[in-house]
């Protein structure tokens, strides 16, 4: 957006003539230069929109005229008796320069600004977060301005340069701050370190642990209003924390020990009672102050004496003090009671999970295990019924006189049998383990449908100990059992495993 123009027109005696017009922002005005023709050459033309017009300086040759305006979005940009070929151009010119005059005083604006807090900074002696804060704030607002370009480029680097260098100067100030923290926090960390390691040395040479307690505590009490840098407060923690259960240890023995492995739950229960014990003690002690805030006034309704009445009020003022003090500890209190029961329904509810999923799993496993003692009892049952289906086949098929010729096949189909039995007996043991142990979780129906195979088991058994029936048909029923229980035996642990993870949820 350039702030001058070059341009051919004709004056109010309509001769050519070359014109010049130049913005200056800062003022609101314009300066109008106009060239007669026997000056505007070509060459100086051409001079005059390469060197003037993009900003350099330059002299002016004789005769040539000068004015100056007032820039106005209402009235024209050159004077009535000038006119000019290209008006759009004018036109143009005259909108950007209105909106560069606004920009300039936005500027110039930002600039006193800066002014101001270039002042707050050179006064400071040490670091400020509130001028800190006003920086970042103005910067933030200048960017602002940048990213909507309101601001010229040049302007917004000279605004960022005088801005950073305002906060190069706070962060020295800064710096110089964090060393002098730093080093006080040093001399904050070595004497709680030493004041622990005394603690510790103590304890170690016999001194009374109730009084090493105590210290601890006000260790404790220094320790959170004491000023540290995150490092060092962190490892005095930790040193604290050491030490205090170093003590416990000592004086509790056993029983700190105990209450260390006990739960949370039971650790906040106990502090519970311990509070409301205490919430006790002191209403017990408020009310018995207020008795005897009556009792003094009454002693003061009824004395005669002035100066025993002075002494009296005296009494009362310090009896009225001392239930202010204890009546404030007590809302402290009950301020904390309130706390802890939240958190002890909090952790309740949290245990009750805990323990239902340990519930979950722990009724699993014992039904696993019952599932497998009762392995041994349905062994002997179903290999006693695949020994009497492998009889009933060797009857039907082997001859009577002719041992030799149906030796072999006796034997292969005993084989076989073998393998028959030993397959379903496997199955059904896998499934019947499998049914123990989700039985209480999925319902009776997988029991009924164990019922049903047993009762196709045993009508098989039964068809195949009669000689009548045909060969394919019991070897038929047989396929279809031993399908039924591998089909079975799949959805019961499909389903055993959806159940456990849908009870481990809900725990």
């Amino acid at each position: 957006m350039k702030s001058k123009l070059v341009l051919w027109g004709t004056n109010a005696q309509d001769e050519k003539i070359m014109i010049a017009v130049a913005l200056r922002a800062d003022d609101n005005k314009v300066d109008i230069w106009t060239f007669p023709d026997s000056v505007a050459t070509e060459d100086f033309y051409q001079q005059m929109m390469k060197e003037w017009r993009d900003g350099e300086g330059m002299v002016f040759p004789e005769p040539h005229t000068h004015l100056e305006r007032e820039l106005s979005m209402s009235d024209s940009l050159l004077p009535d008796d000038i006119k000019v070929e290209r008006t759009d151009v004018v036109q143009r010119a005259q909108t950007e320069w209105h909106f560069l005059v606004l920009s300039a005083k936005l500027h110039q604006a930002y600039e006193d600004q800066v002014a101001d807090l270039k002042e707050q900074v050179e006064k400071l002696k040490e670091f400020d977060d509130g001028v800190w804060d006003n920086l970042k704030e103005f910067w933030d607002k200048v960017q602002g301005q940048v990213r909507e370009r309101n601001l010229l480029r040049d302007h917004a680097d000279q605004l960022r340069d005088n801005i950073n260098a305002l906060f190069g100067t706070m962060k020295e100030l800064r710096s110089k701050m964090d060393e002098e923290y730093d080093r006080l926090s040093k001399d904050v960390y070595d004497k709680f370190i030493s004041a622990l390691d005394d603690v510790e040395k103590k304890v170690s040479d016999g001194a009374r642990l109730p009084v090493m307690f105590d210290e601890l505590k006000k260790l404790q009490r220094r320790f959170r209003e004491s000023k540290l840098t995150r490092e060092h407060r962190a490892k005095v923690w930790e040193k604290l924390d050491a030490t205090f259960k170093m003590v416990k240890e000592k004086r509790f023995g056993g029983k700190q020990a105990e209450e260390a492995g006990s739960s949370a739950y039971v650790r906040m229960q106990r502090r519970y009672n311990g509070l409301m014990s205490a919430i006790d003690k002191m209403e017990q002690s408020i009310r018995r102050d207020r008795n005897d805030l009556n009792f003094q006034q009454h002693k003061i309704d009824t004395t005669d004496g002035q100066l025993e009445a002075q002494i009296r009020q005296a009494k009362i003022m310090m009896i009225e003090e001392r239930v202010r003090s204890k009546e404030e500890k007590l809302a402290e209190m009950l301020s904390t009671k309130i706390d802890l029961e939240k958190r002890l329904a909090s952790l309740k509810e949290k245990e009750a999970r805990h323990a239902a999923q340990a519930a979950v799993k722990e009724k699993i496993a014992e039904e696993i295990k019952q599932a497998a003692e009762a392995r041994e009892d349905e062994i002997p049952g179903l290999e006693k019924a695949a020994e009497e289906i492998m009889e009933a086949k060797a009857e039907k098929t082997a001859p009577k006189k002719e041992p030799k010729p149906g030796a072999g096949k006796g034997k292969k189909e005993e084989s076989i049998m073998d393998a028959v039995s030993h397959t379903v007996g496997e199955s059904l043991e896998d499934l019947v383990d499998s049914v123990k142990a989700v039985a209480s979780v999925i319902g009776d129906k997988i029991e009924d449908a164990i019922e049903d195979l047993k009762e196709d088991f045993q009508a098989q058994k039964a068809a195949a100990a009669q000689p009548e029936k045909q060969e394919p048909e019991a070897e038929d029923g047989m396929a279809e059992i031993m399908a039924d229980a591998a089909a079975l035996n799949a959805v019961v642990e499909d389903t055993f495993h959806a159940e456990v993870s849908s009870e481990a949820e809900k725990a």
